[in-house]
């Protein structure tokens, strides 16, 4: 029913947008870290930072690594 090109491109999109989510998650710790004046902001900024930095590291692969074609014989 939907063309394999167009199957790919939509979850390359997947992927990027996962992967630019994640950057919006740092900026926004960072920031947050940046501007707090008490301390629990900061560990809040930090929670944040740390968790946009695994988002972009593992859940892109994780996609692409579930959306691997088969192996042709």
């Amino acid at each position: 029913m939907t063309d394999p090109d167009t199957l790919a491109r939509n979850r390359y999109f997947a992927m990027l947008g996962t992967r630019l989510l994640g950057v919006a998650g740092a900026l926004l710790g960072l920031v947050l870290i940046a501007r707090a004046q008490s301390p629990v902001p900061k560990v809040i900024g930090t929670a944040l930072v740390i968790s946009a930095l695994l988002l972009i590291a593992i859940v892109p692969r994780a996609l692409a690594r579930r959306w691997r074609s088969p192996e042709q014989p």
